[in-house]
């Protein structure tokens, strides 16, 4: 069997595309469906959206001889996850305009909008055009939005850390035309044909994610990351970045050779330059190497495990022409946000604000859309979203501070950031139903009333002071980076979870099986027992995760 017949169907999609084009303008251009060709399918997601459907509708819409309710979802690449004041608001109107309404802070420090349908569609990307912003590679066998660090207070060099992501993203692009023809009507090629040295006309075999962390706060989950940059400050400047590559959380129920995995530090190179060659070269060699295949074994983790470190290391340095350096010592300490107000060096400050699941709307919590746009109108506060899928606005003077806190307080967003309890501000859920057609349970609609169903209980035994780490998935792709938590739920069937246990605080450790299959009153009865251990057994400053492994995962080793 030649190597043509044994590539996957979406690879033959990709080669066959024109330069991502594929025949996106004649299934736009069809009104008789809200859906697109199936190659379509795969095309447009290196445009930055996904085909969808209102999941809470098929049986309704099957009953009545109905096709699906069709909609896309809608990605901006926003490296590092910042906007300015007139891009919130113009990302607020078009929500509005086209969308469900409810804005989405995704755990890549990015935005979604979900519900467009498809006649909406082209209208909504020049809508963004026209603000300065884009969806282009932020989904697909691509690199997508490179996430960074949040908060300012990390490091007086936070900023520098920034602009580097933003050359990362703006290296990594695709070289083709076909999103500013399709959406944009520029005119276009000819012979429809780019060169592109690094995607060539095969594109990654799967999807691709970067990461910067700035010690000691590991908040963009830097391990779980195709490529994790650690950033190495030295006397007040940044000498270049630890590399870590091979993390992806994504696996499959029931086919054992998918798993999660933490990316492999392999050394460190110094500056942007060399740190940017040998992140280019780490995508060649990926897209080189990787398995075309067999979808489910195609992330750059397989590879690693495949070729082995060694491997990796020499051919990095055959590729780049220079040795990676051995990785200098580094220390992850925390992995959260800094709720509230925060200064930093330069004098300016800070609030990050509690979003819950990243679902920017008006609610009983609080009326955190209307906040944030009239936050935005005064132009005294540029907007970040964190990897942790709550919003700060930053860059805020001294004396401006008293009119942003007015509107925070005045819309609720205050309080309801700074009186959640702490499980509730360190928890995450991915979207999952009504929308994600990989979702086999719900995530972000159902952990809220989880949470306020545990909240009794971690007071009941004097541990509302933790930062446990809690998040949910509605299946095991990873969104959530729910393996990577304290306390993880992924969702097996409608209603029933796999409850995971043992992840550590910084992100360095991930979590393992602990029941499988459980519906909420086998939930709430694990967790109080694991509540109730902790409070008897737990040693000095011994976090959840840390207790749950040792305690209940390996309890040979249990020190009573």
């Amino acid at each position: 069997m030649s190597e043509q017949q044994k590539l996957s169907p979406v690879e033959k999609i990709k080669t066959d595309s024109q330069g991502l084009r594929g025949t996106l303008e004649q299934s736009l251009a069809n009104d008789l469906t809200g859906a697109i060709n199936d190659a379509d399918i795969q095309v447009i997601k290196f445009h930055g959206m996904y085909l969808q459907d209102d999941r809470d509708r098929r049986d309704e819409r099957a009953a009545k001889k109905l096709e699906r309710l069709y909609s896309f979802m809608i990605r901006l690449r926003l490296p590092g996850g910042n906007l300015t004041p007139a891009q919130w608001q113009a990302v607020h109107h078009i929500a509005g305009e086209h969308s469900t309404g409810v804005i989405k802070i995704t755990t890549r420090q990015t935005l979604q909008l979900h519900g467009l349908l498809k006649a909406a569609v082209k209208p909504t990307i020049q809508a963004f055009d026209a603000a300065a912003l884009d969806s282009i590679a932020t989904c697909g066998d691509i690199n997508r939005n490179v996430a960074a660090s949040s908060h300012p207070a990390a490091s007086p060099l936070h900023a520098q850390v920034h602009g580097f992501a933003d050359t990362i993203s703006q290296a990594l692009m695709p070289k083709t035309r076909a999103y500013y023809e399709i959406w944009l009507d520029e005119e276009q090629l000819i012979d429809k044909k780019e060169d592109d040295p690094l995607y060539q006309h095969r594109y990654l075999p799967r999807k691709f994610k970067i990461g910067i962390a700035i010690p000691p706060n590991n908040d963009v989950d830097v391990f779980t990351n195709d490529i994790g940059l650690i950033a190495i400050i030295e006397n007040n400047q940044l000498i270049g970045y630890n590399i870590a590559i091979g993390g992806g959380l994504s696996q499959t129920h029931g086919n054992a050779d998918t798993y999660p995995r933490l990316a492999s530090v392999i050394g460190f190179t110094e500056g942007e330059e060399k740190t940017l060659k040998a992140i280019y070269e780490i995508l060649t060699i990926q897209r080189d190497y990787g398995n075309r295949t067999d979808r489910k074994l195609a992330r750059l983790k397989y590879t690693v495990d495949k070729m082995g470190l060694p491997w990796w290391k020499e051919e990095i340095e055959r590729r780049t022409g220079f040795a990676l350096e051995p990785a200098r010592p580094y220390h992850f300490s925390s992995r959260k946000d800094l709720f509230g107000w925060q200064a930093s060096h330069d004098g300016l400050w800070h609030y990050t604000a509690l979003v819950e699941h990243g679902r920017v709307t008006d609610d009983e919590n609080a009326a955190t859309k209307t906040c944030l746009y009239e936050i935005a109108t005064t132009g005294k506060a540029q907007f970040r979203f964190t990897s942790n899928q709550n919003v700060m606005l930053y860059g805020i003077h001294e004396s401006d501070k008293p009119l942003i806190d007015e509107v925070l307080h005045r819309h609720g967003l205050k309080q309801f950031t700074e009186q959640s309890s702490e499980l509730r501000k360190h928890s995450m859920a991915c979207v999952a139903f009504n929308t994600c057609p990989l979702a086999l349970a719900e995530a972000q609609r159902y952990l809220p009333s989880l949470i306020s169903k545990l909240e009794p209980l971690v007071v009941k035994y004097g541990l509302e002071k933790d930062e446990t780490i809690v998040r949910m998935t509605g299946c095991p792709n990873g969104c959530g980076r729910s393996v990577a938590a304290e306390i993880g739920f992924i969702g097996t069937a409608y209603g029933r979870y796999n409850i995971q246990l043992g992840g550590d605080r910084n992100g360095q450790r991930l979590n393992v099986l602990y029941k499988k299959d459980v519906d909420e009153a086998g939930i709430l009865q694990t967790l109080e027992e694991l509540f109730a251990a902790h409070a008897q057994h737990r040693l000095p400053a011994e976090t959840l995760g840390d207790f749950a492994l040792r305690y209940m995962i390996h309890p040979a080793t249990t020190i009573v």
